[in-house]
């Protein structure tokens, strides 16, 4: 089968769980022998190789700085690769039997759904998120917020087979008017499926991914800083980088922790993996979250996690309260504080619970398993 795959970052050369998932799926279905191409902005140097065995790599747009300052998704590299997106199907629309892409950011979608009554290629997306209105508000202020939950809807009402990762997006896909067929895949984790042995942890806090508001990084300072009243050892490791790094590096200045936290920035994946393998528990304080590949990660590990609750966060959906974790009620520093207590003083036994909620739930977390739900609607497509 002749795929295109689309999405304006490639994995490593930006980080993110979007990303991630569509290489692992474009190495997958080139493996499996089909004809894939990876439709993105370049994001590596000129002349090399982006590095993606088995896939053919179309840069259509030039590297191109995706945030600004304060972390939010610039306008124009979206608008710069629809054009890109739709001058390539303009020119080799009828070679692909399926076109899949992520959803965000809009412009590809609306370009890939012009064209496709002239190829009749099918339309898969990927909604990792559906941002209500109000958020849309929020993020970008009232008009450009409405225009951007206008081609959200609008984009909705595409015929398309539709992908979600999380229960709560696939409800809120179907709340925004869709239509057609959407299916929730379990996960998008690539590593190994058998659960890592149970060992006791160090009375480190972890986080790991970018710095962005959402994410809420420098409110792990006063939270850690909290809970070492109760576990005067505790020490805080903070992975990423982001426009929030400032903010963060602040926090830690100003507060009492007497070189207990350490903030390296970015830094090769081993060293995130060893961090995790044997920390007391990742944090993870964002309010909005798509999935929240990392939590899977550390209960790869054994690790449990803490989580928020709120509205768009469909990582708590990963987190059983006391089974693999605890699910905060909200990001001050007490609630914070109080979850981190908690997994300390659950001590081994949490780590056993999360070893064996890791090893009931791993299939399903998978990317292999992902892919076979995914290849498998190719095929029913093909067939239709």
């Amino acid at each position: 089968m002749r795929i295109c795959l689309v999405y304006d970052c490639l994995f490593p050369h930006t980080v993110g769980g979007a990303e991630r998932w569509l290489r692992g799926l474009s190495e997958r279905l080139a493996a499996d022998g089909h004809d894939v191409s990876y439709v993105t902005l370049r994001q590596w140097p000129r002349g090399t190789d982006p590095g993606v065995p088995g896939v053919k790599v179309i840069a259509v747009g030039p590297r191109m700085s995706l945030y600004t300052d304060d972390g939010r998704r610039r306008i124009l590299p979206p608008l710069v690769f629809g054009v890109g997106v739709f001058a390539h199907l303009l020119r080799h629309g009828r070679r692909y039997d399926v076109v899949h892409t992520g959803a965000f950011p809009y412009f590809s979608l609306l370009a890939i759904a012009a064209l496709r009554p002239l190829f009749r290629y099918r339309v898969v997306v990927d909604w990792y998120e559906i941002w209500t209105r109000s958020y849309w508000n929020e993020y970008l202020g009232r008009v450009r917020g409405y225009i951007g939950w206008a081609i959200q809807r609008f984009c909705v009402r595409i015929p398309q087979r539709a992908f979600c990762l999380s229960n709560l997006h696939a409800r809120r896909l179907r709340e925004e008017g869709f239509r057609g067929d959407v299916e929730v895949v379990g996960g998008i984790y690539a590593g190994p499926v058998e659960p890592a042995a149970v060992h006791d942890a160090v009375p480190t806090v972890v986080f790991a991914g970018r710095h962005i508001p959402e994410k809420r990084v420098p409110a792990l300072v006063p939270a850690v800083e909290l809970a070492r009243e109760r576990v005067p050892e505790l020490q805080l490791q903070v992975f990423g980088d982001g426009p929030e790094r400032g903010r963060l590096l602040r926090a830690v200045a100003e507060s009492g922790l007497n070189g207990a936290v350490e903030a390296p920035g970015f830094v090769e994946s081993d060293r995130v993996d060893d961090a995790l393998a044997s920390a007391l528990c990742l944090v993870l304080p964002s309010r909005r979250e798509g999935y929240g590949l990392v939590v899977v990660e550390a209960a790869a590990k054994g690790t449990p996690s803490v989580v928020v609750a709120g509205p768009d966060n469909a990582a708590t959906e990963l987190v059983e309260d006391g089974v693999n974790g605890f699910v905060a009620a909200s990001a001050s520093a007490e609630d914070l504080a109080d979850a981190i207590v908690r997994v300390h003083e659950a001590g081994r036994g949490l780590r056993e619970s999360t070893t064996q909620w890791f090893s009931r739930n791993a299939e399903r977390l998978s990317l292999s398993h992902t892919v076979d739900a995914v290849a498998a609607a190719y095929a029913a497509s093909a067939r239709s």
